[in-house]
Parts: C-alpha cells; sequence; structure tokens
C-alpha cells in the first residue's frame, strides 16, 4: 500500500506526494534497530533506475551488515541485496532498460543506502537485470548473491571456463559443500545446466533430499568417517572444482580428494574463521585456493555472472521451492526483522519478504 501525503487549505484536501514504506536502521545492531518508515521516494540520477520492489531476498550479507561494528557510511540505511521488481523511473543516460520491465537486482545496497526493503529502490542500472518472460519474482529476488556467488566459484578453475553455458563444465566433476544452502543450491543448479557430475554434501537426510530435488547426481551425508571414501567412490580421480562454504572445516578433506590442477572456491567462514591445510599435498596437487567476494571481485565478474545466469533463467535451470530443493519462507515488510532473524537462525532454503502483492 502506498502512503499519500495529504494537506488542507481551505477545507479542500490537496494531495502533496506519494510516500512509500521503507524499512531503515539509523545505528548497527540487532534486528531490534530496524524500523518501518514512511519517506518519499527518491528520483533516479544519471545511470540510475527506480524500481518498485515485488519481493526482497534476505541473505547472511544482510544481517551481518545490519549488525557489523563499523561505521555506517550513511544516516540512514535500507537493508538487503536482493530484490526483484518493476522499473518505474530511468535516469539521464540509461539505455537498455525501460520503465514496465521487470528486472531482478543484485547489490542494490553496495556502497550505497538503498536496498530492496522498501516499495521503491533506486539503483544503478548495471545492477538491475531484466527478467525473462514466464519467471516468477520469487525466483528472481532468489538470485543476486547466492546464484552470482555460485557462478564465480565454478569460473575460476585453471583451465575455465569464465562463462556458464551448456556444456562448458561438460566432463568435470564438481563437490558442492553445504549443498543445503542458498549458495549450495544455486551451485548445483548452474553446474548441472553446465553439464558436469555434481556430488554435493549434506548434514541430515532431509538436506540430502533437496540437493537432490536441485540436481545433485551424487549426494553424501556428514558425519561420516569414511566421507572421502564415498567421494572417491564416485569420483576415483578425483574431483576437478569445490564449492566450499566452510574451509575450517572441510580443507584437509577438499585435499584429499581434489584432482591435479583443481579448484577449491570459498565463499564463506562457517564453523571458523581460520583453516589450515596440508601444505606438500595441495602443490603436489597444484591446487587453486580462490578466495571469493561478491563486493571486491570486480564489475567483469559480476556482468559475466549476470549474463549467464539470465541465460540460465530462460532455459529453466534455476526453478525456487521445496520441489526444486530451496524452500521458501516469507515474511511482509513490516516483519523484516523476522526475516533477518529467521536468516541468522540458519533456516533452511531462501527467506524473501513480499514488498508488492500486486505485481506479477
Amino acid at each position: 500500500m502506498r502512503v499519500v501525503r495529504a494537506t488542507r487549505n481551505a477545507g479542500i484536501l490537496i494531495r502533496l506526494s506519494p510516500l512509500m514504506r521503507t524499512i531503515i536502521y539509523t545505528q548497527r545492531g540487532p534486528s531490534s534497530v530496524l524500523d518501518l518508515v514512511d519517506r518519499e521516494p527518491a528520483q533516479p540520477g544519471p545511470g540510475e533506475v527506480r524500481v518498485r520492489i515485488a519481493v526482497s531476498g534476505v541473505n547472511p550479507t544482510d544481517w551481518k551488515a545490519r549488525a557489523g561494528g563499523t561505521p555506517m557510511g550513511f544516516d540512514e540505511i535500507t537493508p538487503n541485496q536482493d530484490g526483484a521488481g518493476v522499473v518505474d523511473a530511468v535516469g539521464e543516460g540509461v539505455s537498455g532498460l525501460t520503465v514496465g520491465d521487470r528486472v531482478w537486482l543484485f547489490l542494490a545496497a553496495h556502497e550505497r543506502p538503498t536496498g530492496t526493503a522498501q516499495e521503491f529502490a533506486v539503483v544503478p542500472a548495471s545492477r538491475a537485470v531484466r527478467v525473462p518472460d514466464g519467471i516468477g519474482f520469487d525466483v528472481a529476488a532468489s538470485l543476486g548473491v547466492p546464484a552470482m556467488t555460485a557462478h564465480r566459484a565454478l569460473t575460476v578453475h585453471e583451465d575455465g571456463p569464465a562463462r556458464l553455458s551448456p556444456g562448458s563444465l561438460a566432463g568435470r566433476t564438481v563437490l558442492v559443500q553445504g549443498g543445503a544452502g542458498a549458495v549450495g543450491h544455486a551451485a548445483i543448479q548452474l553446474a548441472v545446466w553446465a553439464g558436469a557430475t555434481v556430488i554435493a554434501t549434506v548434514s541430515s537426510e532431509e538436506k540430502a533430499e533437496l540437493a537432490r530435488s536441485a540436481g545433485a547426481h551424487h549426494v553424501v551425508q556428514y558425519p561420516d568417517a569414511d566421507l572421502v571414501g564415498a567421494i572417491r567412490a564416485v569420483a576415483p580421480d578425483g574431483v576437478d572444482q569445490i564449492v566450499e562454504v566452510a574451509p575450517a572445516q572441510n580443507a584437509a578433506l577438499d585435499v584429499d580428494v581434489i584432482a591435479n590442477h583443481g579448484s577449491i572456491a570459498y565463499y564463506a567462514n562457517n564453523n571458523g574463521d581460520e583453516f589450515t591445510a596440508p601444505i606438500v599435498a595441495s602443490f603436489a596437487k597444484n591446487v587453486r585456493w580462490q578466495g571469493l567476494l561478491l563486493y571486491t571481485v570486480g564489475d567483469a565478474a559480476l556482468q559475466a555472472a549476470a549474463a549467464d545466469i539470465t541465460v540460465a533463467l530462460q532455459d529453466g535451470a534455476l526453478p525456487v521451492g521445496a520441489a526444486a530443493g530451496l524452500p521458501l519462507t516469507w515474511f511482509a515488510l513490516e516483519e523484516t526483522a523476522s526475516a533477518h532473524d529467521a536468516v541468522e537462525a540458519g533456516v533452511t532454503g531462501k527467506v524473501l519478504i513480499r514488498v508488492a502483492d500486486d505485481l506479477t
């Protein structure tokens, strides 16, 4: 619902300007610092577009940024990097996007105070990507951080590919550690779409079913005293690429199962902030340890990911929902604090915030 600011003059109601609902915080801290307020929608500047948000996606990076100890940088911040909606206004110099385009957003709040937990968000046009016909806003808002992280993790191997497409990973075996998480789910889907054989690790039978639903060809469950043997049974010569969520826990295992010239791409610090790895075994296999963070990966990698993910969307390769291996948990905009808490608590699947009910 949009709120309209009004005033009365001589008994006549004069409509001044529409207001929007937005979630803000003015200091870092727990989810209780989040407030729902009314604000005037900003106008897009040169190179920017304004998007009417249908769905806002929540990631661990969103609550961590809100709770972190670094200076704010802005008087108030609207959280959430990912989302989807409809272009509502276009700034000077923007080409390729027009009013009415359905788009998915990534890094909306990176170095800016304008995340997607609001009814209208102004973002650089380069961070708004057209949504192919037939793709719902639930899918579109689930992309962003998870899918782009997964894309990067799958494109850092010494022998490429630098881009993903059908067949680009043919003949490769990819191990996805934590296959039931949002990044793991996207990594499974993208790797399968690109032609790889995918092994996923999970912590429970329930999560194993999710990884299988995402498309993993083989699923192994931990803890398992012979986890290396289970992976080697599928890939006796080793896996070519590993998408790693917990290097502090898995580094030694990764080196055990990696193939010569394999890549281990790690993007999170689950289960510890530091890791050690067998040195001789690592260099004997010419292992590439590749850290990755979307905020610093560079525009070329981001744009490549956005382009390839959009093609995968067109091919129907990135569905969401429990049947596709990524359960969705929904909240209303006024429940954004609860949405952040759910992600922080480690809810399985994807947390989404429904901002507008009338957009399709």
